[in-house]
């Protein structure tokens, strides 16, 4: 007959793997303890660069945030539009460049022609005197026209 090998109860087995990890924490908290004392000066250093780059975040949104037009929203420029001789359709289209879409997009959500829109497009690049779209709205921004 051959003899089998004694089985642990489960309540040894997970005393012992609860023994070894405690022993693997107590030397990972030393070896932690020994790293912060040899290296104090870079902890610090480390914690006031963290300081620094939060505040330095937290003032650039604070001064670079987008504020919105003292005009009132949607009215925008009616001095400068005026001046230019922008009609209200082309504000409208100057408005839906300004979204980001594109002339086809334009299109669908103002029930025009492509070619109309173009034309529109075109209109405002010469009123605005640009040559692309982004000098257009560039100009339509210090002008107040778009937020």
């Amino acid at each position: 007959m051959t003899r089998r090998a004694p089985v642990l109860p489960l309540r040894h087995v997970l005393l012992y793997a609860a023994l070894l990890g405690a022993g693997a924490l107590a030397l990972q908290w030393l070896d932690y303890q020994r790293l912060v004392r040899s290296n104090a000066a870079a902890v610090y250093d480390a914690l006031l660069a963290t300081g620094f780059l939060g505040l330095g975040v937290w003032l650039g949104m604070r001064l670079l945030a987008r504020r919105a037009p003292a005009s009132g929203g949607e009215a925008g420029n009616p001095r400068a539009q005026a001046a230019l001789g922008i009609s209200a359709r082309e504000l409208e289209v100057l408005h839906e460049i300004a979204a980001g879409h594109s002339n086809k997009e334009i299109a669908q959500r103002l029930q025009v022609s492509p070619n109309t829109v173009k034309t529109h497009v075109a209109r405002l690049l010469e009123k605005l005197g640009a040559r692309r779209r982004t000098d257009a709205l560039r100009r339509a921004r210090e002008l107040g026209l778009v937020p």
